[in-house]
């Protein structure tokens, strides 16, 4: 799949997802407002036009965004449950984490901290990880599904937060880095 410039001010690069080519990472790098967002959503809407079903966009490159491109996020959204299909952003910096925050749309999103956390809000379909095929590991993981998904506050700075898995994780909002522990502690590094 080609790069995609628009206006010299937004880059996206899409990258299939476990080879399937109607589940796509889109990289974003720019920014996206009201000069530049109707360009990007013709492209992304001939994606899902293409027989694409799950987007996942990549949004640590995004260095600001208006409300018209949120707008294009909701088209996106609207087309994909028609076909059934889902999107979540990730990576999201801290000023473009706050537009979605202050338009009230990071309850209308599925937001994650990393590509992982990304893959698994999609459905266990889409991720990336195999099956478990160890006793053990079915038993860890149906644990962890009486635990996950975990909302709790950022040890940092308190913000409320949703993982879908243990891990190390970077606060959305403070840039704080957290683990999560196999049984949902929580802690800062």
């Amino acid at each position: 799949m080609e790069e995609i410039n628009i206006k010299d001010s937004l880059k996206i690069t899409p990258i299939q997802i476990g080879g399937d080519p109607g589940k796509i990472q889109l990289v974003l790098n720019g920014y996206l407002d009201t000069y530049n967002s109707p360009e990007f959503q013709s492209h992304i809407n001939n994606l899902i036009d293409s027989n694409v079903k799950y987007l996942v966009f990549n949004c640590n490159g995004l260095t600001y965004i208006s409300s018209t491109g949120i707008g294009a996020f909701t088209s996106f959204l609207k087309k994909l449950k028609q076909k059934k299909g889902d999107m979540v952003l990730f990576g999201l910096q801290s000023k473009v984490m706050e537009v979605f925050e202050l338009l009230g749309f990071t309850k209308f999103f599925k937001i994650a901290v990393d590509l992982n956390e990304a893959l698994s809000m999609l459905g266990h379909d889409v991720a990336a990880k195999s099956t478990p095929e160890k006793k053990e590991d079915v038993e860890s993981v149906e644990e962890a599904e009486d635990i996950f998904p975990l909302v709790f506050k950022c040890p940092h700075c308190g913000k409320k937060l949703k993982t879908s898995k243990p891990g190390k994780f970077k606060c959305s909002g403070c840039g704080g880095i957290f683990t999560v522990s196999d049984e949902g502690k929580v802690e800062p590094v």
